[in-house]
């Protein structure tokens, strides 16, 4: 497949706020050993790019510039030792970055191919969300079925993954969420109860549900002033996993309940990891989720779709925290 020299891509030009993002042209990157080149149809929009826009989420040594962490497109070049994969081959991959354009390299060992009748968008919404929320719920969370999961943000990307995956594996799931319609929203999904954080305390709402026992996980996103409530809301050796910060990352913290009940607080970050540890959970993902994929039995929520050159569109809508589900720029 011959390839043009150069290509579009969206990069940031300057830390800021959602104009600072603007096309560009750049050359077309080559695949080296272990990596292949993927012609973009469609890239995933999530929290990270937002961070990395506004300054406070480098790339890691090695990554691209551009923003992007997940992809889905047709392979246009093949790199030494590239793991069996097809030039033409249709999948979607997670990135360390550069996935806000029309070309961009992935390492073979974190492709994916597209589940069953799967578009590209809808394959694109899945590697960095999927990787996320199976490291963090069922590695480190160790969610097993029969426990229950609290997750934060229901409505989110992430949120929207976590409450089905949970729901597929056999676990009882609470979720926050504001408003009437997102909460309807996570239990369309098959959350068990959404908490209208805007009206209810989660606290007492929990209390109540478990009958003052607690949950076994809980996904947090918020960080802050939630780290202890979340504290209050776990059971006997249960587990607090953070992914994210939107409330802050720091909080003073009373150990004694963790002691009491024996609780884990543990988290992660998917983008820094090194591309063995990536591959490990990539290969999990393949043997437990691909399948249920395949089967329809789930699938991304994806709320709306921007050509590449709206990308300040798409961060627009990410900041206001309007949608539900996935964001998605399709090329």
């Amino acid at each position: 497949m011959s390839l043009p020299a150069n290509m579009q891509c969206v990069e940031i030009s300057t830390p800021g706020g959602p104009e600072v993002l603007r096309v560009a042209s750049r050359p077309v990157p080559r695949p080296g050993p272990g990596e292949v080149l993927i012609r973009v149809a469609a890239a995933g929009v999530n929290r990270p790019d937002v961070a990395q826009r506004m300054g406070k989420y480098p790339p890691p040594p090695g990554a691209p510039d551009l923003p992007g962490l997940e992809i889905a497109g047709t392979i246009a070049a093949i790199g030494a030792d590239a793991g069996g994969l097809s030039v033409g081959q249709s999948v979607c991959a997670l990135v360390s970055g550069g996935g806000y354009a029309e070309f961009c390299l992935a390492q073979a060992s974190l492709c994916f191919p597209f589940p069953k009748g799967y578009t590209a968008v809808q394959a694109a919404a899945l590697p960095e969300t999927f990787c996320t929320v199976w490291h963090n719920v069922f590695q480190r969370g160790a969610l097993k079925k029969g426990e229950s999961l609290l997750v934060h943000g229901g409505s989110s990307g992430i949120g929207t993954t976590a409450i089905q995956l949970a729901k597929a594996f056999g676990s009882t799931v609470y979720t926050t969420a504001g408003g009437g319609a997102k909460c309807q929203a996570c239990l369309d999904l098959g959350a068990d109860r959404a908490i209208d954080y805007k009206s209810e305390d989660f606290v007492q709402v929990i209390a109540e549900a478990t009958g003052g026992r607690g949950v076994d996980v809980i996904l947090d996103m918020v960080g802050g002033t939630y780290l202890n409530r979340n504290i209050k809301c776990l059971a006997p050796d249960g587990r607090h996993v953070s992914i994210a910060f939107l409330e802050g990352s720091k909080a003073e913290v009373n150990f004694l309940p963790v002691m009491v009940k024996r609780l884990v607080l543990t988290g992660s970050t998917l983008r820094p990891r090194s591309v063995p540890e990536k591959a490990a959970i990539a290969g999990a993902l393949r043997a437990n989720v691909w399948p249920l994929l395949d089967q329809g039995r789930l699938a991304p929520a994806i709320f709306a779709t921007f050509p590449l050159h709206q990308a300040e569109d798409a961060h627009r809508l990410m900041e206001s925290s309007a949608h539900i589900g996935k964001i998605v720029l399709a090329l």
